[in-house]
């Protein structure tokens, strides 16, 4: 499982000129699934990413994390995550999880993301989406397990 973990001032998902999902201060969350994932790899990274400090405290240094801050997760599947460009110049995407096993375990992120008290909204999946990031800092970090 593979997570791009952008600190924002907002996000929101559009799909078909419609707004699907927004968030306030938080993350969004590009998150995708490879063959093998489950929900060991899912808990992982909601915790990693639920308590990763890179929230700025009273001083300025990024000390505190995102429930530290009460802040807000926007999760969009993205299986080009697993894009493998070793070979020619079209990615190969064998690697991602097929839609019918990637579906229940982006859902199974999201509530455990909001189990922990994090307000959090998704993406539509399968969906040609427009994302829109107002990247704070920029902050970004790839995790992956």
């Amino acid at each position: 499982m593979r997570a791009v973990v952008q600190r924002v001032k907002h996000g929101s998902v559009s799909v078909d000129d419609r707004i699907v999902a927004k968030t306030g201060r938080g993350v969004v969350i590009l998150l995708g699934i490879g063959h093998g994932d489950g929900e060991g790899q899912a808990n992982y990274l909601v915790d990693k990413i639920s308590t990763l400090r890179i929230f700025e405290d009273a001083e300025g240094k990024m000390n505190q994390s995102l429930l530290d801050i009460k802040g807000a997760a926007l999760v969009v599947s993205q299986f080009t995550l697993y894009a493998d460009t070793r070979k020619g110049c079209r990615p190969s995407f064998t690697d991602a999880a097929l839609p019918e096993s990637a579906r229940p375990l982006v859902e199974y992120f999201v509530k455990q993301l909001s189990t922990l008290g994090v307000p959090t909204q998704q993406g539509e999946f399968g969906a040609h989406m427009l994302v829109e990031i107002d990247n704070d800092g920029p902050v970004t970090i790839v995790l992956e397990h």
